[in-house]
């Protein structure tokens, strides 16, 4: 019974000794204050302090980390936009101590620059470069921090610009613009398509009517041997070439007219067709080339007459 006073005694004393100790976890520092003095810097591992003597003030990350800083300005086309800077930022280990007392709000210094430096240079550009030279502006973001952080024990690891929102009816704009442009060259591919087309059907037919010609030529000479050799097998057994080239018309015409009949939806019709019109058909042509043959002989006449008399 007498050693039940030492059961308070053994827990009083294990709180002090566990107050005697503390623990740092790994890429942590802890700034240990003695009597509200800073006394030292800790790392990881397992510490000591003196109790109510030493208190530890605060601890700070040594991993690197992000802030994200999102920044409305204008740009030189007068278009308010949205920019959203990333900086990435680690407590350097040898200055842990200017990192913990020199700054109370790391976060808001940092921002400050940021917007500083955003509003001085993207104003310089208008919407399109802000787009094409965002590295640009995160180079000069990361130069300004830099020189400024690295006093208060932060090293800027990086910044990037990671998002860039214009206003609703400027993307709109240029989406409109974009979808033009995009149905322009679409109406010039479908114009160089049909152009395309049309010229090799105009090449198609011309090469048609060619063949077609030379088929037609073909066949007419072949008529007209066929003629030849017809008429010189009728003056062989006595019929002189007139009266041969009339029975020759007089049988193409009544072929003609059973061609004609043999086609049940034909809508031609030929006038003259009586036989006599086979005859009166050559009359008429052998009139016409004789006629023509007497007229140019008389110009040839008439222009030599001309000659001579110049030469007179």
């Amino acid at each position: 019974m007498g050693n039940y006073y030492l059961i308070p005694i053994a827990f009083i004393a294990l709180i002090i000794l566990f107050k005697f100790f503390f623990i740092v976890k790994q890429q942590t520092a802890v700034a240990v204050e003695r009597f509200g003095r800073f006394h030292s810097i800790r790392n990881s591992g397992l510490q000591m302090k003196i109790p109510i003597v030493d208190r530890i003030a605060g601890r700070l990350s040594l991993k690197i980390q992000q802030l994200d800083v999102i920044v409305e300005t204008k740009t030189k086309d007068d278009v308010f936009v949205k920019l959203k800077v990333s900086v990435q930022y680690v407590v350097i280990r040898d200055k842990v101590y200017d990192a913990f007392y020199k700054l109370e709000y790391p976060h808001d210094q940092i921002t400050s620059y940021v917007f500083d430096v955003v509003r001085a240079e993207v104003p310089k550009m208008k919407l399109d470069d802000v787009f094409v030279k965002k590295d640009d502006i995160a180079i000069a973001v990361k130069a300004e921090l830099q020189d400024a952080m690295l006093d208060y024990g932060f090293d800027i690891i990086k910044t990037l610009v990671t998002d860039i929102d214009p206003d609703a009816q400027v993307k709109a704009a240029m989406n409109r613009i974009n979808a033009s442009e995009r149905e322009k060259i679409a109406a010039q591919f479908e114009g160089d398509a049909q152009r395309i087309l049309i010229v090799e059907k105009a090449k198609a037919e011309a090469e048609s009517k060619r063949l077609q010609g030379q088929g037609i030529a073909d066949q007419r000479r072949e008529i007209a041997r066929g003629l030849e050799e017809s008429v010189e097998v009728l003056n062989k057994v006595g019929i002189n070439s007139q009266e041969a080239s009339a029975l020759i018309v007089v049988t193409q015409h009544y072929d003609t007219l059973q061609a004609i009949g043999e086609e049940t939806n034909t809508n031609l019709i030929l006038l003259p067709n009586s036989p006599q019109a086979g005859s009166d058909m050559l009359n008429n042509m052998v009139a016409s080339f004789t006629a023509s043959n007497q007229i140019g002989e008389a110009m040839k006449r008439s222009k030599n007459e001309k000659g001579s008399d110049q030469d007179s």
